[in-house]
């Protein structure tokens, strides 16, 4: 910085004192956009910025100003037209500066372009791909066209990119490159990539939480046949209908609550025994007896149709937690109501 001084000046101070140059309004703007955690350090940061001289301040604004400007050209005009610009606003050194600097926080993941398709274009694409290919760009997708897309695919495949996805962690760029130069065809954009984390089980279980029941009991039923130690990993980061054992009364009651009395008698005429009783054990008589009286006169309940009934309960489970209206421990401890 040309006015400062030598020591050495942070960046989180550098954000604290550009916090402070946008003024109470803006800033809190700003504050909306960050975690409870970053808010916290920030305003710690502000607190002590008394130590920075008027000077330095200055310094610290036109270098935000600086990128501020270095970003929008870069966008807006390209890359050469961008460093044109700079270099005569700023001079050579300068404009190479910021030029690196904005680039690198510019670089996004790649495949972009992925999640902006339709899934049902996006199944075309790659569904005669290798598995371990359709794996790969399931884990740029959105988990809500991934769950899709493989809920779609045939069953001994939805399987094996299950297992895939939940096993990838880094992939190079040249890897990256590899795939992209062969989709290229089929997609209107190619983008670079740089060292990404991509996939996991935490993916794997936010796309489960979007199939359908079906697939998602067909899924665990054949997963934890060859891999019971990942299926398990993976139903304790999301909610199933059987976890419904794990669940308190009081939390069971006001899931009942958000059911449809219809859905409650088919989810229930094909749960096991257990989940009847507890489904039952919390609701009123009168509404047990109205229960029991519609699962004796369903005939011939397709199994599709109880499944359907019991993802809504699911669906609505995850609805209630999602609101904090209820909290659900993952794994075999009880739910906690807040």
């Amino acid at each position: 910085m040309s006015r400062s001084s030598s020591k050495k000046i942070t960046s989180l101070t550098k954000a604290a004192a550009v916090i402070v140059a946008l003024g109470s309004e803006q800033a809190s703007a700003v504050y909306k956009n960050l975690s409870e955690d970053e808010v916290e350090t920030l305003t710690i940061e502000v607190a002590k910025l008394d130590r920075l001289s008027p000077d330095e301040m200055q310094d610290i604004v036109d270098d935000f100003y600086g990128l501020c400007t270095t970003q929008k050209v870069i966008s807006e005009g390209g890359v050469l037209y961008a460093r044109n610009v700079l270099e005569k606003a700023f001079g050579t050194q300068q404009a190479t500066s910021y030029m690196d600097r904005v680039a690198k926080s510019m670089q996004t993941r790649s495949f972009e372009f992925i999640r902006k398709a339709n899934y049902k274009n996006l199944m075309m694409m790659i569904q005669n791909e290798h598995p371990q290919t359709i794996a790969f760009v399931l884990s740029y997708a959105s988990a809500d066209q991934s769950s899709k897309i493989i809920s779609e695919l045939p069953k001994k495949l939805q399987i094996d990119v299950i297992r895939r996805i939940a096993t990838l962690e880094s992939v190079s760029p040249e890897i990256v490159s590899i795939v992209e130069t062969a989709l290229e065809k089929r997609f209107s954009a190619v983008v670079s990539v740089d060292m990404t984390e991509i996939g996991g089980i935490n993916f794997v279980a936010d796309i489960m939480n979007h199939v359908n029941r079906t697939t998602e009991k067909f899924v665990f039923d054949e997963l934890s046949k060859s891999n019971p130690t990942l299926s398990e990993e993976i139903r304790k980061l999301m909610f199933v209908f059987e976890d419904i054992l794990n669940l308190d009364d009081t939390t069971i009651q006001i899931v009942l609550r958000n059911v449809e009395t219809q859905d409650l008698a088919v989810a229930i005429k094909g749960s096991s025994e257990e989940i009847k009783q507890m489904l039952l054990n919390n609701i009123s008589s009168r509404a047990r007896e109205n229960i029991l009286s519609d699962i004796e006169f369903l005939r011939n309940v397709r199994m599709k149709d109880v499944e359907r009934a019991q993802q809504k309960i699911v669906d609505s489970i995850r609805i209630l937690e999602e609101s904090g209206e209820i909290t659900i421990s993952r794994g075999t401890e009880d739910a906690i109501i807040e």
